[in-house]
């Protein structure tokens, strides 16, 4: 079986912490564990608006023959086919991984709301799925006792599982899911806290290959590394943004101390997705910087005819909320959200309402002087707005 580039980049980072260079690049292709038919993202203009399964699976095909992101991330039942009965990663340097869980905090459907309450711990995937021996697994801490409580234990019978039938997992720990849990500004410290606690009982033999999270800024970032060199951070995507969006994304974060990167909408919604990952590998080396990669990117699709859903200008534009940080402080959402979109990114058809409700959530809120959401002052709608516009940013 050929090396994989994973195992590779582990053991020397693990080896040199402070100096070693080596960054993880992943593609995350199991949106059909929480999107349903929207998961495999936007198609050409036709009867429907988004691809087939089947394109999604070409999709993932193409990634892996490129051979240059180190993970694959699927759901089991594709994952079951493309590494299974296909063989697809037999001869390949990319790993194959899938989505372990599945928390309620990812059941998005149209005009669902599930998603909003406090995350419940859920798997609907079980173990072992040969030939796959790595996994995700994801957990979203709410600040409450008893809901806290169920994840933890839900983790921990999963590490036994896992650990019984050798199977490798890496981390995600969103923010918590519930307006209000945590002040916006402790949310950073909150998080960090969170994992270093939770993993402090985890022996080695059961600990997360690395992790994947919400980019805070700089300051949360270094202090996360700082605690323990050993703990590899890598960051979640977010929502597809534009390009500038997600090639400074990963080069701030590289520069702060993260040697990992999981990008999903932001890949499965660029223009050409093989072109995109290129350009995030020579990022993710160092070799290129964020301004740089998105003229290039834009040069490519001119070269191939490809006509770019922004101008190069308006993609040069940073707006994720994800990168609004001055010093030390994050600001996590945009002080301006956008207009109002359902989580499944589609304009509400028939009349439908963004809320799932009898009429449209509101595509404002209250806010506090410094631009954060005033939780205090907000109706029951505009927090549900709130979430979607937040949920929309944070999972890849």
């Amino acid at each position: 079986m050929t090396t994989r580039s994973l195992d590779q980049k582990l053991a020397r980072i693990h080896a040199d912490p402070h100096g070693a260079r080596d960054f993880i690049l992943a593609d995350a292709k199991d949106a059909d564990m929480a999107l349903g038919i929207a998961a495999p993202g936007p198609a050409h203009p036709g009867r429907f608006p988004h691809r087939s399964l089947a394109a999604y699976r070409d999709q993932i095909r193409a990634v892996v023959r490129q051979g240059l992101v180190d993970i694959m991330l699927m759901s089991a039942s594709t994952a079951e086919l493309l590494a299974g009965d296909e063989q697809l990663f037999a001869h390949s340097t990319v790993t194959p991984a899938l989505r372990a869980n599945d928390a309620t905090d990812v059941h998005i459907y149209r005009g669902g709301r599930v998603h909003l309450d406090p995350a419940l711990p859920f798997r609907t995937a079980r173990l072992p799925l040969p030939p796959i021996d790595l996994g995700l697994y994801s957990i979203t801490f709410n600040n409450e006792a008893r809901l806290d409580r169920e994840t933890l234990a839900a983790y921990r019978d999963f590490r036994a599982e896992a650990r019984l039938t050798g199977f490798r997992h890496f981390l995600e720990v969103f923010d918590p899911n519930v307006p209000g849990a945590v002040d916006l500004e402790q949310v950073p410290g909150f998080v960090n806290d969170a994992i270093v606690r939770t993993l402090a009982g985890v022996v080695q033999a059961e600990r997360p290959i690395f992790l994947k999270m919400v980019y805070h800024g700089p300051a949360a970032l270094e202090e996360l590394v700082h605690y323990d060199p050993h703990l590899i951070v890598g960051i979640l995507g977010g929502s597809a943004g534009t390009t500038y969006d997600a090639f400074k994304l990963l080069t701030e974060a590289r520069r702060y101390g993260a040697r990992a990167a999981l990008f999903g909408r932001k890949i499965n919604q660029a223009e050409h997705q093989l072109a995109f990952i290129q350009l995030l590998r020579l990022l993710a080396d160092g070799e290129l910087t964020a301004e740089e990669a998105v003229r290039a990117y834009h040069g490519v699709l001119q070269k191939l005819k490809i006509e770019p859903r922004r101008s190069l200008a308006e993609d040069m534009q940073l707006t994720s909320g994800l990168m609004n940080y001055g010093g030390t402080k994050t600001i996590s959402i945009p002080a301006k959200p956008a207009d109002c979109r359902c989580r499944h990114e589609a304009p509400p058809q028939d009349g439908a309402s963004c809320g799932g409700a009898g009429k449209a959530a509101p595509t404002h809120w209250p806010t506090r002087p410094d631009g954060e959401p005033d939780f205090a002052r907000m109706t029951a709608a505009q927090k549900i707005a709130w979430n979607q516009q937040r949920w929309r940013r944070l999972l890849g």
